[in-house]
């Protein structure tokens, strides 16, 4: 505690609200600063959770569409220390992560601070802590908060902020342009014809609910994908590559799931979608790049219901150019161009964290920084590797905490009265 008094030091110090907290900051309510807070509360250590959204789980409450479930089955979804209810389905739908997902904070008494955007993380030498500014817009009031704490999680996650592309006309396309995190459902777009920008997950699932709501859809494939089944023979591909890979190498791995893919799915090439050199499961530990698991999207594909074309050159007010010299009449654009983390816009540090906002270091090792700084949930793993970094990380605080705990005598310090004690 000592320590926090070298701050005064400086001369923003006493100009704002400050906050000591007694633990971890995590920075993010998703669903990996959830599990970070929950294997902490059972190590006994306190913390807060800052979150800029005014509910927890924020991407899935409010940028993504209705029809979406998890991919993988929920046994490799659940959180630490409570899993779904046994009545759930094995693909649980959006909602019914989200119920999971309040039950599982309200379960560990997990409150975050809500509406509270941090601008900015740095570690204070001279005092050995981190300094985490935010700033607060509850209500119509706006203030300006500093938590100082000696450890410091990451928990914004891959899919922070969305990822604009920058195409020529665009901004002159006189549709409707959207992002595939403002859409909700294909209903608006009966009768339509619409582009979709990329064929991720994303991508290929827009483009199945806009044919369900008889719409005409033409995907913009731009690069190569792997597209595999979501179950072979009535179990999961997830589950299944986990099980071989117990067994067997990576690259053999690979190319069982390949063999597979094509006696399910046949030669996805014939209709437009050309498959990467590297293996699907090489690809995202490489790259991070998530094959697409098919729930439907290649039979319309192959019906002609959705239309896969090239990349686009430009956009003119009411059509759009492709790079083959095609022009296409449209109605309406979705952008299902993905996602980024948003680290670089507020962490001030060099050392752990890369340029494009991930840890310099591959997993499993992209856990713990120095200085007390954490990542959970960028180990490009999915939910089950955001699990197991939360259990590191909590063991890891854990451990030291209970350590000085015990040590520690009792003492008495005064403080400031402009920085409050409260966590």
């Amino acid at each position: 505690m000592e320590n926090l008094f070298r701050l005064a030091d400086h001369d923003d110090f006493f100009s704002r609200r400050c906050i000591w907290v007694n633990g971890p900051v995590i920075v993010g309510a998703g669903p990996s600063g959830l599990a970070t807070a929950a294997c902490l509360r059972e190590q006994g250590v306190p913390f807060v959770v800052l979150e800029r959204a005014e509910c927890i789980a924020s991407l899935w409450q409010k940028r993504t569409y209705d029809r979406l479930k998890l991919h993988l089955p929920k046994q490799f979804c659940q959180l630490p220390k409570l899993p779904f209810p046994e009545h759930f389905p094995e693909y649980p739908t959006k909602r019914q992560f989200i119920q999971y997902l309040e039950s599982y904070a309200k379960h560990f008494e997990i409150n975050p601070q809500f509406n509270e955007c941090v601008q900015s993380a740095r570690y204070d030498e001279t005092s050995g802590l981190w300094r985490v500014k935010t700033i607060s817009t509850a209500g119509s009031t706006r203030n300006e908060v500093e938590y100082i704490c000696r450890w410091l999680v990451v928990a914004t996650g891959e899919n922070a902020e969305r990822v604009m592309p920058d195409i020529e006309g665009l901004s002159e396309f006189c549709g409707d342009v959207s992002h595939a995190c403002e859409y909700k459902s294909g209903e608006k777009f009966t009768g339509k014809k619409v582009v979709v920008v990329g064929c991720g997950n994303s991508g290929m699932e827009v483009s199945l609910d806009l044919c369900n709501h008889n719409a005409s859809p033409s995907m913009v494939v731009r690069s190569s994908v792997h597209v595999l089944p979501r179950e072979v023979l009535g179990k999961s591909t997830f589950e299944l590559a986990v099980l071989m890979m117990k067994w067997l190498p990576l690259w053999l791995v690979d190319k069982l799931l390949l063999v597979l893919a094509w006696l399910i799915l046949g030669n996805i090439e014939n209709y437009g979608l050309k498959r990467p050199s590297m293996g699907p499961l090489q690809l995202k530990n490489v790259v991070g790049k998530t094959p697409v698991l098919d729930i439907g999207a290649l039979e319309k594909i192959k019906s002609g219901d959705i239309k896969v074309v090239p990349g686009i050159k430009r956009f003119t007010r009411n059509q759009v150019e492709l790079v083959n010299g095609e022009k296409l009449d449209v109605d309406s654009v979705v952008l299902a161009t993905g996602y980024r983390s948003n680290v670089p816009s507020w962490l001030q540090e060099g050392e752990f964290f890369s340029k494009n906002g991930f840890p310099k270091a591959a997993s499993p090792h992209a856990w713990k920084g120095n200085a007390g700084l954490y990542a959970v949930g960028f180990s490009r793993r999915g939910l089950s590797g955001a699990s197991s970094d939360a259990m590191k990380i909590a063991e890891d605080i854990g451990s030291v905490w209970k350590a000085e705990t015990k040590q520690q005598k009792k003492r008495s310090t005064a403080c400031h009265r402009r920085c409050i004690s409260q966590f």
